[in-house]
């Protein structure tokens, strides 16, 4: 009869989904037990454990939603490669109180500058944050957006895009638009402005987004909007992902 008392506790913490007070009630009660500790330090320590287990779901779930290609944090990307770009600008956008404000972000550099690197680092940092991130690149998206209006589904997609707190685009200007494409886009960032943030990468200094749009006055109105609350990432100089592979290389060579 004694297993009977367990058994029940068990029952009634799985159906209250509270998965670490499960796991370690038994562990932390003979821990508290040997410290001295009352039964409100032993329920404390347990809720604690239940919290900080809980938020790091809710963290994982966050990244597994945003569907981020890989996981980089901005500890590991080396600065000192691109001088031009303003390392205490990015740790304070870190802080995504830019996000809060609807703002966006947009780096602009050659190709292999790191600028994917520094998208994916203030996405984890807003996941971190408890804030809703979706991460696709311009042509991905574009794609996306014409299929679902082929399918008649683009309203629901538009709203699953607006509603997320941040979107990033990465690679814009690397394949040109079609008329739809672009249209469908321009779309895309009006239903934001002012509502959600958006962070851009491209390799193309503005003056030349008109290639990628391929009009224009659609390319004025796209930035337009885009620029009127935006931080811009300056991030010229030689490829960071040579500078990182000749590093490699000299270290596996030394």
């Amino acid at each position: 009869m004694t297993e009977a008392p367990q058994i029940l506790l068990n029952h009634q913490l799985k159906k209250l989904k509270l998965p670490t007070f499960l796991r370690e009630y038994d562990k932390q009660a003979r821990l508290c037990a040997a410290e001295g500790r009352d039964h409100v330090q032993f329920l404390a320590r347990l809720v604690e454990l239940e919290l900080i287990d809980r938020e790091r779901r809710m963290v994982e779930r966050r990244i597994k939603a945003a569907r981020f290609p890989a996981t980089k944090s901005l500890d590991s990307f080396d600065f000192t490669a691109i001088p031009p770009l303003n390392k205490m600008q990015v740790l304070e956008l870190a802080r995504c109180e830019w996000i809060d404000r609807c703002e966006n972000v947009i780096a602009l550099g050659p190709s292999g500058t790191g600028k994917t690197h520094i998208a994916l680092g203030l996405g984890l940092a807003a996941c971190q944050k408890g804030l809703t991130v979706r991460f696709t690149t311009a042509a991905a998206v574009v794609h996306e957006l014409m299929e679902a209006r082929d399918e008649r589904l683009l309203l629901r997609l538009q709203k699953q895009l607006v509603k997320q707190k941040l979107l990033i685009i990465d690679k814009l200007g690397f394949v040109p638009l079609s008329k739809t494409g672009a249209e469908l886009l321009f779309e895309l960032t009006s239903q934001r402005y002012e509502r959600g943030s958006i962070l851009i990468t491209s390799n193309l200094p503005f003056d030349e987004w008109t290639e990628t749009f391929g009009s224009e006055r659609l390319t004025g109105a796209l930035l337009d909007r885009l620029t009127h609350h935006v931080s811009i990432l300056e991030m010229s100089g030689d490829s960071y992902r040579l500078a990182q592979s000749r590093a490699k290389q000299f270290k596996e060579n030394s």
